[in-house]
């Protein structure tokens, strides 16, 4: 029968032939990932060297522009207020006393 202190010592930490493939299949790993990451850095740069200094300025379409109308201080009482929204205001606000 097998004492504690022979389980113990026994070497079972990787100098078997059975782990043998574990650091050329990481190293095939690291080497296809740095490969990956190198051609995607390179597509990208491309892509972005493609792209024109600027753009042209586009006109606002009716919906930008309303709503960049309906932007104001709702602290101050006097902003604009979007009409297309059913939002009460002050004055249509009944309270149930």
């Amino acid at each position: 029968m097998l004492t504690t202190a022979q389980v113990l010592a026994q070497n079972n930490f990787g100098d078997t032939r059975t782990g043998g493939l574990a650091g050329p299949m990481g190293l095939f790993l690291i080497l296809l990932l740095a490969t990956a990451t190198v051609l995607l850095i390179r597509n990208m740069n491309a892509r972005l060297r493609r792209l024109p200094d600027r753009f042209p300025q586009q006109p606002p379409s009716a919906e930008h522009g309303r709503a960049d109308a309906a932007v104001g201080d709702p602290t101050d009482g006097t902003g604009t207020q979007d009409s297309s929204t059913n939002a009460p205001d002050g004055r249509q606000q009944h309270r149930n006393g």
